[in-house]
């Protein structure tokens, strides 16, 4: 039960959608504690379970001194115009784009007890909830970037110190 290193984009966990969990499993209790460990160091609002190289439905969540994680999270509703937020990414590091994502969002997944637990912010909670369930799907937030934005992340990825190419 510790911090676990984040997965960097390349890393195939990243691309691929994520299982669903067994609440029962003793070893998910494990996996929510590095996941809690993980997402509370400074900078970060959120860490979904493969970005630790787990492929498994669950995230964790540190936004404005409130914490926590989903099991088997689903999108419930999300509301509101759409609204450029700045973002960024564990997996990419050292970037941030606009990227549009609704201000309001409900997520439902379940604790480690198997009880429904729901989860729904507003602003940064928000784009937190939309950009973690995009991680259990497959999908890195420079993908929902606008055409020129995301033609500039693909480049400062490639020249970025850290992508082996």
């Amino acid at each position: 039960m510790a911090e676990r290193p984040i997965r960097l984009f390349g890393d195939p966990i990243l691309t691929s959608p994520t299982d669903a969990v067994d609440v029962s499993s003793p070893r998910i209790r494990e996996l929510v504690t590095d996941l809690l460990d993980t997402v509370k160091l400074p900078g970060r609002a959120g860490v979904a379970a493969n970005q630790i190289g787990v492929g498994l439905r669950a995230f964790s969540y540190n936004i404005d001194g409130a914490t926590g994680y989903l099991l088997n999270p689903r999108l419930v509703r999300v509301w509101g115009d759409p609204e450029e937020m700045s973002e960024g990414c564990l997996s990419v590091p050292g970037l941030t784009y606009p990227r549009l994502r609704y201000p309001h969002a409900l997520a439902e997944g379940y604790s480690l007890d198997g009880e429904l637990v729901e989860v729904e912010g507003s602003g940064l909670m928000a784009q937190a909830i939309q950009h973690e369930l995009d991680h259990l799907e497959g999908v890195l937030y420079f993908q929902g970037l606008e055409p020129e934005h995301k033609r500039s992340a693909l480049r400062a990825i490639r020249e970025s110190d850290w992508f082996a190419s």
